[in-house]
């Protein structure tokens, strides 16, 4: 089993203030002979906005000196998820969880935002000091 992000239980508790329900911690799956394992899995089914509507987030915090090199490894995870999932539960969309603070830097960074349009990765900004999401991309 794979170590929990740092910043693991500020973001489940984020989601959990916004109304959503954890459903899986982490969120395991199997397509064809790989084991998979997204961070959280969520549902949220009263309010209307995202009414009935099934998430997988990956949690990334980013306190590595090189925040190219976490971006890499966020990308590689993040495309290999999305791909499995779009098999095995096509109705649950992944999102990559960012700390706000590295979304107001590094996300600001031309390649970044090439990658995150190219790549279509949706997004969640998260404060992990006061436990609340700042701002969903799509």
């Amino acid at each position: 089993m794979s170590a929990k992000d740092v910043f693991h239980e500020a973001v489940k508790r984020a989601l959990q203030k916004e109304q959503w329900t954890i459903t899986d911690d982490p969120l395991r799956f199997k397509f064809g002979n790989v084991n998979f394992q997204v961070d959280l899995g969520a549902e949220r089914l009263l309010a209307a906005e995202r009414a009935g509507e099934k998430i997988a987030v990956e949690i990334k915090s980013f306190l590595n000196p090189s925040a190219i090199t976490d971006f890499y490894a966020a990308l590689g995870q993040f495309l290999s998820y999305r791909l499995a999932l779009e098999s095995v539960e096509p109705e649950r969309s992944l999102y990559l969880a960012i700390p706000v603070d590295v979304y107001q830097t590094f996300f600001q960074y031309e390649f970044t935002q090439s990658a995150v349009k190219r790549y279509q990765v949706l997004i969640v900004v998260y404060d992990p000091a006061n436990e609340v999401i700042v701002q969903w991309t799509k």
